[in-house]
């Protein structure tokens, strides 16, 4: 069972504890990513599956295709990049989302010459916000949200970049992200409530030293 505190903001009112307290890497790009089961390295190991993506982020992915398309390898250029079902879902912006579509042994826009999404990296080359192309589920990894609950993604200890002792926590790492996707006010609320886990932590951790 997830162990959960309470959050005051009318749409999320309850956080799991561990995105408190629990790690991971800060920057993607210079961690070399491994797969716990099987012990082995896979570079961008968190895009295999493909992406929920709200109809409004298809959308501006492909208003954007000319220069994304321009980094992918040819396969990918011509290979599907959503599935066909779109889905209704009140959790996304436009209640409707559909999938980036997987190819090979991960997404569709993985598959070019460099490392890390060819939409970011798109956006990065040619000058134009990610914020509100990329999709908002990859942006947040490994945050999640279910029903009324900001969480930790069902596949985040799958991966070595959740077991770095010096990395920030899943929640210093991703409030930034948080604020752009949800407002600031859903931040302020995750702020008090990680005052809240952190004093109630503060103990164990002195007495675990002793």
């Amino acid at each position: 069972m997830i162990d959960l505190v309470d959050v005051a903001h009318p749409r999320f009112r309850r956080a799991e504890r561990a995105i408190f307290v629990r790690r991971v890497v800060g920057d993607c790009m210079s961690h070399r990513c491994r797969t716990l089961a099987p012990d082995r390295e896979k570079l961008d190991a968190c895009c295999s599956y493909g992406a929920d993506t709200d109809l409004a982020e298809r959308d501006a992915i492909l208003s954007h295709q000319h220069e994304i398309r321009a980094l992918l390898l040819p396969h990918a250029k011509t290979a599907p990049w959503f599935t066909d079902e779109v889905e209704e879902d009140s959790d996304f912006p436009s209640g409707r989302h559909v999938r980036t579509a997987p190819l090979g042994d991960g997404c569709v826009f993985l598959a070019h010459d460099g490392r890390g999404c060819a939409i970011h990296r798109a956006a990065f080359e040619n000058g134009w916000d990610f914020r509100g192309v990329k999709p908002h589920v990859c942006r947040l990894f490994p945050l999640t949200y279910d029903d009324e609950s900001i969480v930790l993604s069902d596949d985040y200890t799958d991966y070595s970049c959740a077991f770095e002792p010096t990395a920030p926590t899943v929640y210093r790492n991703g409030r930034d992200t948080l604020a752009d996707v949800f407002g600031p006010e859903l931040v302020a609320a995750l702020d008090a409530a990680e005052a809240e886990v952190l004093a109630a932590e503060a103990p164990a951790r002195r007495l675990r030293v002793v």
